[in-house]
């Protein structure tokens, strides 16, 4: 254990359902202050942050193809959901004093700037958070593999998977009991055992680029900064 980061450089990848809360829909103002909060806490630690958010809170392109509805027309649509929670990170970013910036792999000059691998690492070394909106911009690629491709493109030394639970487990212990939580796997074995904390394209990426995923709940106060200093709960997959 050290009371120093492990890392100087970390993308989160936070699935848009953490921002509901005890809400059934849409974003809890309160939960994304609280996250606002524990990214505050790691950049006053001097590590790098950028984040990749999910828009299954508002909308999911599988639920449209799941219906007969257009797939592609779907995956667009999620996309711009990941940019109307992006927004509402940076604005209880900015609100606390931290600089935050929002680059979109579509297109919204009006919203926010469009990204690039070099604006974004300008940022970065600006000491500002970078919020990756819109995917990849492309349908058929999940947030997971979008988060997996930033995490590489800005040379991350850690991809963190911000989820509902503590780690990665041999079930989902909120419906399995006799479930137990790993505290190391390689990617390899992620991918072997289909366990799911992961889609298999963004796990074969993190491996590819020798990126590790740190796994842990997001849900708890402070558990970023807490997992970055090897403290807490927490799975790693790494090689």
């Amino acid at each position: 254990m050290t009371n120093r980061p492990l890392y100087r450089r970390v993308l989160l990848k936070a699935s848009g359902e953490a921002l509901i809360g005890e809400q059934s829909f849409g974003i809890d103002v309160s939960v994304v202050d609280r996250i606002a909060a524990d990214i505050a806490e790691v950049r006053a630690l001097g590590i790098d942050v950028a984040v990749v958010i999910g828009g299954g809170n508002i909308f999911r392109g599988v639920a449209v193809a799941s219906r007969g509805g257009d797939r592609v027309t779907g995956d667009h649509m999620g996309m711009l959901a990941t940019a109307i929670n992006s927004l509402a990170l940076r604005t209880s970013l900015i609100k606390i004093g931290i600089e935050a910036v929002v680059l979109s792999a579509i297109a919204m000059p009006q919203i926010c700037e469009s990204f690039s691998q070099r604006k974004a690492m300008a940022y970065l070394n600006m000491g500002k958070v970078v919020i990756f909106a819109g995917g990849t911009g492309n349908p058929f690629f999940t947030t997971d593999s979008a988060a997996a491709l930033r995490a590489a493109e800005i040379g991350a030394d850690v991809l963190i998977k911000g989820t509902q639970v503590d780690g990665i487990y041999t079930a989902d212990p909120k419906k399995d009991s006799t479930a137990t939580r790993f505290d190391s796997l390689t990617h390899e074995e992620v991918m072997r055992r289909g366990l799911s904390v992961m889609d298999t394209a963004a796990v074969a990426l993190a491996r590819e680029n020798n990126i590790p995923i740190l796994v842990y709940s997001i849900h708890e106060k402070g558990g970023l900064a807490k997992v970055l200093r090897g403290e807490g709960y927490y799975t790693i997959v790494s090689d």
